[in-house]
């Protein structure tokens, strides 16, 4: 019996890592006009994850990590034991890939690339303290599975729970030097 091929509607999001992450907001907010559609803190200090619409249901997301390296031009990707070392990555680097997929078809998806043998980490994402959970709830925005491509590529397939609403812009970026700049001091955001 053949199976329908998995079906995806593009890319969700490539996750970048920014230097600084108030100037990152001016720039896609004021200078390319996209809009800032998700802001999250990361617990215990480790950072923020800021989305930009960038059309078609996909966004351009970036972290800003207190710690990252400076920007190594080819020398830049996730370390392989991320759940040891942490997820961060150095400036200018692409911290992983993400694909829409349909919500649901996400286990269904997941049991699949299991039995074809790639390790997956699975994490419900919810609009609370907590990063990431095994668990669904009523505060889940998105369900993901991360895992690595062939070169090394950490990769995410991704399903919105929900459409971003404005109560998810609900943090302050950083400078450089790790200091908040109120979003109404960058001019046109949020709306």
């Amino acid at each position: 019996m053949m199976t329908e091929p998995m079906r995806y509607s593009g890319v969700n999001h490539v996750a970048l890592v920014a230097r600084d992450m108030a100037e990152t907001v001016d720039f896609y907010t004021n200078v390319l006009e996209m809009p800032l559609v998700k802001t999250i803190d990361l617990p215990n200090g480790r950072g923020q994850h800021f989305f930009f619409d960038c059309g078609g249901g996909g966004s351009i997301a970036f972290f800003w990590f207190p710690n990252a390296p400076e920007a190594a031009p080819g020398v830049a990707s996730m370390h392989p034991d991320y759940q040891k070392v942490g997820s961060q990555t150095a400036h200018a680097s692409m911290n992983h890939l993400a694909i829409n997929i349909p919500l649901e078809k996400f286990d269904e998806y997941a049991d699949r690339l299991r039995k074809k043998g790639v390790s997956l980490r699975v994490l419900n994402h919810e609009d609370s303290d907590r990063h990431g959970s095994d668990e669904v709830t009523p505060l889940t925005w998105i369900r993901s599975m991360y895992f690595r491509d062939p070169n090394g590529i950490h990769m995410e397939l991704a399903a919105l729970t929900r459409d971003y609403r404005p109560s998810d812009v609900a943090h302050d970026p950083v400078n450089a030097k790790g200091e908040r700049v109120p979003l109404n001091a960058l001019g046109k955001v949020p709306a």
